[in-house]
C-alpha cells in the first residue's frame, strides 16, 4: 500500500509537496496510518487533535495517546479541548454538526496563525460510501451525490482512494498502534446505522460494492461537470456581473428547459439551502422580497433575481469638521470654487454659507426626508428611492451628505434645493463623487 499510496499522492496531490502541512489526527486507525504514510512522502509535519469532550476519559485518553506519540516522535501538535454538548445546544446544532463546525473552524484559526498551507484528514472510501448513502437517505441533488472531494479549499483527503480493509491490512503488517472509538459501534447516528446494518447486507448482495461505487461515482462526476459546463453556458447568456452583483434576468431564465436545475447551480456555491423559498421568490414574490444566505442574499427586483454580499458597512458614518479636514478615506471631495462648473452628475455646488459644520457623511435611514431641487415640498427618501426605481441593494449603497439634520445632497442622485446657489450667494462649494 505504502507505494500505491506514494503514487497516488504524486498524481492527485502535487500541490502538496514543499508546502507547510497540519495533519488532523483522532489517534484512531485511518488517521494514524495515514500520519506513517504521509512521513514517507513529506516527514515535515503538524499535527492537530480535537477533544470534543464526548466520552469522558476515553476522549481525554486519545488526547494523552496523540500527545504521547507526538512526544516519542518529536512532531509538532495542537490540541484543544472542546464543550460539544454545550455548543450543540446553544447553536441548536446536532453532536455531529457541532464537532464538524469546531473542528474545521479550527483548523482555519490553526492555518491563519501558524501559515499553514493545507489541512490533511484521513477519510477513505468507506467513509466516502457512507456519505453517499446518508445524502440518498435524506434527500439530494446531483451535487450531494458526488460525496466528499478530495480537495476542497485548504482540505485534503488523500486516502478516498483507498478501503478501510486496506489500512486494517497496513497498519497490522506495520506495527501501528491506535485508539478505537467506541461510539462507532453504537447504531444511534445514521451513519453507524448504515456502516453496522444496511453496507454489510450490500456487501453480502454484491462482494464487489466498493468497485461498484468507485465506477459509479466516476460516472456522476463526469456528468456533474457536462451539467456544469451547460450552467456555465446559460449563465452567461441570461446573467450579468454588475461590479459585485449577479443579475439573473427571470424571463430568460424561465424559458430554460429545467430552470430550477440552473437556478440551484448557480446560486449553491453561495451557501443558499431553501430552495422552496428561493423558487417562490423568482416566479411568485413581490419585488423587494429577500432571501439570505451566510454572506450573500439575494433580492427580487420586478424581473430580475440580484445576488450581493451582505454589506457591512451600512451603518458607517463620516465627520467632516472643516473644509480643512482629509477626504481621503471619504468616497467624495469638497473644494471651494469661484465660479459655477459645467452641470455634472457626480457632482453639485452648493452655498457654503448656508452650511452648519461639522457636515456628516452616511447612509439613508427609514425616515429620511428632503427638498428636492428642482421640485415643490419635501419629499420621504424611501418615496424618492421607489419613483426612482432604485432597488434595495443599491439604496443601502448611498450616501446622505447632511449639515445638521438636514440633507445636503442624495450623492449621486438628487441636490437639496436648500443649499442652492442664488443670486446673492457669495461662496461656493464643490462636492464631487470619487471615481
Amino acid at each position: 500500500m505504502k507505494h500505491a499510496f506514494k503514487n497516488h499522492f504524486e498524481q492527485h496531490f502535487p500541490l502538496l509537496f514543499g508546502k507547510k502541512l497540519l495533519l488532523a489526527v483522532s489517534g484512531g486507525l485511518d488517521s494514524m496510518v495515514l500520519l506513517d504514510l504521509m512521513q514517507t512522502v513529506n516527514p515535515d509535519l503538524s499535527l492537530a487533535h480535537a477533544n470534543f469532550s464526548l466520552r469522558g476519559l476515553e476522549s481525554d485518553g486519545d488526547e494523552v495517546f496523540v500527545r504521547s506519540y507526538c512526544q516519542q516522535h518529536q512532531i509538532p501538535v495542537f490540541v484543544k479541548k472542546f464543550e460539544t454538548e454545550v455548543f450543540a445546544n446553544e447553536h441548536k446544532l446536532s453532536i455531529q454538526q457541532a464537532a464538524r463546525h469546531l473542528r474545521y473552524a479550527w483548523f482555519e484559526e490553526l492555518c491563519q496563525r501558524e501559515s499553514f498551507d493545507y489541512v490533511l484528514t484521513a477519510h477513505h472510501l468507506d467513509d466516502q460510501l457512507e456519505t453517499f448513502l446518508t445524502h440518498l437517505v435524506r434527500g439530494t441533488g446531483l451535487q450531494g451525490l458526488l460525496g466528499i472531494p478530495q480537495m476542497h479549499g485548504k482540505i485534503a483527503r488523500p486516502l478516498l482512494h483507498f478501503r478501510r480493509k486496506e489500512l486494517e491490512n497496513y497498519a497490522q503488517e506495520h506495527l501501528i498502534s491506535w485508539r478505537e472509538d467506541s461510539s462507532n459501534q453504537e447504531t444511534y447516528y445514521l451513519r453507524n446505522k448504515l456502516r453496522h446494518k444496511v453496507i454489510p447486507v450490500l456487501k453480502e448482495m454484491n462482494p464487489s460494492l466498493l468497485d461498484g461505487f468507485q465506477e459509479t461515482l466516476n460516472h456522476l462526476k463526469q456528468s456533474h461537470s457536462l451539467a456544469q459546463v451547460a450552467a456555465d453556458e446559460a449563465q452567461k447568456m441570461i446573467c450579468q456581473y454588475n461590479e459585485e452583483q449577479l443579475v439573473i434576468d427571470l424571463k430568460k431564465w424561465s424559458a430554460l428547459p429545467h430552470p430550477e436545475a440552473y437556478l440551484y447551480t448557480w446560486l449553491s456555491p453561495y451557501g443558499f439551502t431553501a430552495w422552496d423559498d428561493i423558487l417562490h421568490l423568482a416566479q411568485k414574490a413581490p419585488s423587494g422580497k429577500m432571501i439570505y444566505a451566510p454572506k450573500h442574499r439575494l433580492l427580487k427586483n420586478r424581473n430580475e433575481l440580484i445576488l450581493e454580499p451582505i454589506s457591512e458597512n451600512t451603518s458607517e458614518e463620516f465627520m467632516i469638521h472643516s473644509l480643512e479636514d482629509s477626504t481621503e478615506s471619504l468616497p467624495l471631495t469638497l473644494e471651494k470654487v469661484t465660479t459655477l462648473p459645467p452641470v455634472d452628475t457626480d457632482s453639485i455646488v452648493v452655498d457654503a454659507d448656508a452650511l452648519r459644520f461639522p457636515l456628516i457623511l452616511r447612509r439613508w435611514q427609514e425616515g429620511d426626508y428632503f427638498y428636492p431641487f428642482g421640485m415643490q415640498g419635501k419629499k420621504k427618501l424611501s418615496k424618492f428611492f421607489k419613483d426612482e426605481k432604485i432597488p434595495v441593494f443599491e439604496k443601502e449603497k448611498i450616501w446622505l451628505l447632511c449639515s445638521e439634520n438636514k440633507i445636503i445632497w442624495v450623492v449621486g442622485y438628487r441636490a437639496d434645493r436648500r443649499f442652492q446657489v442664488l443670486p446673492h450667494t457669495q461662496h461656493l462649494l464643490k462636492c464631487t463623487i470619487k471615481k
